[in-house]
């Protein structure tokens, strides 16, 4: 009797850790790892080669097609942005489930995705394409201001600015064209509900397989740390039960639209005054979200997304939690710099609630700076319920101390402030 086929799993950055899908794959089918030459993919590629079958991808849709055909593989599959078109194409080359490549290209081409949206009548946020200089203007007269300005293709808040009025739109105007090319969209800021001491906005977890979508979670999220970069989330979200039921509603009117027909997604929506409104659907398994399933309510989604691309009904939603699970990102700071020293671990960790905490960086290393969310750390607890959160948090992030240099000055941050006092950068708003 042969081998039996395995799974083929498109692996980079931005993805489930090659330890979660070797563990969450196991018993379903082997697993083989599809490669790109990343700079990440190459230091992981030990560790990858230990838990898998590798395979080199080669960078030609045809090549990999052939390379991957001859796997045999049950399914295909990606938990990396980087990589949701290139695994969509190896599926339609081998007739598998998963998105088929305009879908694919909808859920990571920004301007491409709104259009969609908005002639399916889900959500008709304003948006422009600026491919070069010349069509700034355009797009500022067609949005109007405030907006926000984004790459087409992009993750993560990276190259993500407002602008509020012409002072700023010059400003970032100059940044963004001053350098070298790129592709932008300029978008209406929406402006989000009064939702403190939470973020207001919210992502929803979908599955979509035979059978059609299915709501698997809604995430709540700690308030965003200026421009828009994001530092954590929780289950269950502080949401009444009709907001939860209006945004879990958009989220699967948006995935319908734009066409999904398998995988999870990860729909982030924004909380305003006048109702839900879609910021983005992501066409994989949100970041951190299976460690928080974990804990939260015993369910690997790893395994769940791999069914899924083995062409199975979607899976029924984990009950509830009970208690209050959240994670915590502390932010690198806008301006580049060297770290010098990192404190206060331990008398985090002693705290009541806290279940971990682990640092992402070490004294010496250097952080690119920039608006994107780039970690410093991971805090994860839970507690009975959302104010025992909040609470915690506050006593447990002041205990945290992150000092830089950047050779001509020296500067101290903390989770909360990271970055939000970079000279060099306009003030811009808590707001998606």
């Amino acid at each position: 009797m042969g081998e039996p086929a395995p799974l083929a799993v498109a692996y980079d950055v931005g993805s489930v850790s090659p330890a979660e899908i070797a563990v969450g794959v196991a018993g379903l089918a082997p697993v083989a790892f599809l490669l790109p030459g990343s700079p990440h993919v190459c230091k992981l590629r030990p560790v990858l080669s230990q838990l898998g079958r590798v395979v080199q991808l080669t960078g030609s849709p045809e090549r990999d097609a052939v390379l991957v055909r001859r796997l045999a593989p049950a399914g295909v599959l990606t938990f990396s942005e980087n990589l949701l078109r290139v695994t969509a194409g190896l599926a339609h080359a081998l007739g598998l489930p998963g998105h088929t490549p305009e879908v694919a290209e909808v859920l990571t081409d920004k301007h491409r995705q709104r259009e969609r949206l908005r002639t399916a009548g889900v959500d008709a946020v304003r948006c422009h394409p600026v491919p070069d200089a010349a069509a700034w203007e355009r797009a500022l007269s067609a949005v109007g201001l405030p907006a926000v300005v984004k790459p087409v293709h992009g993750q993560g808040s990276r190259g993500t600015f407002a602008v509020r009025d012409r002072a700023e739109a010059e400003s970032v105007r100059s940044r963004l064209f001053d350098g070298p090319g790129g592709t932008w969209v300029v978008e209406e800021l929406l402006q989000g509900r009064p939702s403190g001491p939470f973020g207001d906005y919210v992502s929803v977890e979908t599955a979509t397989g035979p059978g059609g979508t299915r709501v698997l979670a809604v995430t709540g999220k700690h308030p965003l740390t200026p421009p828009f970069r994001e530092s954590g989330q929780f289950w269950p979200a502080a949401l009444p039960h009709g907001d939860h039921a209006a945004v879990s509603d958009l989220a699967v009117r948006a995935v319908t639209a734009l066409g999904v027909t398998t995988g999870i997604c990860h729909t982030e929506v924004k909380l305003t005054p006048d109702g839900p409104r879609i910021i983005e659907v992501n066409g994989r398994l949100g970041g951190h979200l299976n460690e928080l399933a974990r804990r939260a309510c015993g369910v690997d989604l790893v395994p769940s997304a791999a069914l899924l691309a083995l062409g199975a009904p979607p899976p029924p939603a984990p009950a509830p939690p009970d208690r209050v699970y959240f994670q915590f990102h502390g932010l690198a700071p806008i301006r580049p710099g060297h770290l010098r020293a990192l404190t206060g671990g331990d008398e985090i960790r002693s705290l009541e609630g806290i279940t971990g905490y682990r640092s992402y960086v070490r004294p010496g290393d250097h952080v690119p700076g920039g608006v994107g969310s780039v970690f410093m750390d991971f805090l994860t607890g839970d507690v009975p319920g959302h104010p025992a959160m909040v609470d915690l948090l506050d006593r447990a992030l002041p205990l945290l101390r992150y000092e830089f240099s950047d050779g001509a000055t020296s500067w101290i941050e903390s989770p909360r402030r990271a970055g939000t006092d970079d000279p060099s950068a306009p003030e811009l708003p808590r707001t998606a």
